[in-house]
């Protein structure tokens, strides 16, 4: 199991400390440090399920610069797919966070301590 973390984002935090509290092993992957590249953000939407839209924060301030709101600029279909996933690459603070990669070959955006007891159940 891999938990994809920004340290000073407390969602994070929250998850590492249910994780620690449940005795999980795991492996910790600041991803503003060691960014994750275009090939592994697209293993990782395969494990959740989701689109590269689906995990941009959109209130961040590089969102706000590439005006990924635009959705005529931005349009959230499969041929603009590779496009956003260079955009995450390049930007990853515009990943969602956390991502858990489960032992199952899943993926959950472990926001929420349901999310994270999801992921430990896999």
């Amino acid at each position: 199991m891999e938990i994809w973390i920004n340290p000073a984002c407390s969602k994070c935090r929250s998850a590492v400390q249910l994780l620690d509290e449940e005795g999980a092993s795991y492996t910790v992957r600041r991803y503003l440090e060691d960014v994750p590249s275009e090939d592994e953000i697209r293993a990782v939407l395969d494990r959740l399920g989701l689109e590269p839209w689906d995990i941009t924060r959109t209130q961040e301030a590089a969102a706000k610069e590439l005006n990924l709101k635009d959705r005529e600029e931005w349009p959230r279909e499969a041929a603009a797919r590779d496009r956003w996933i260079a955009a995450l690459a390049a930007h990853p603070k515009l990943i969602q966070r956390p991502i858990i990669t489960a032992d199952d070959g899943t993926a959950v955006v472990a926001r929420t301590d349901e999310a994270v007891r999801d992921a430990l159940s896999r």
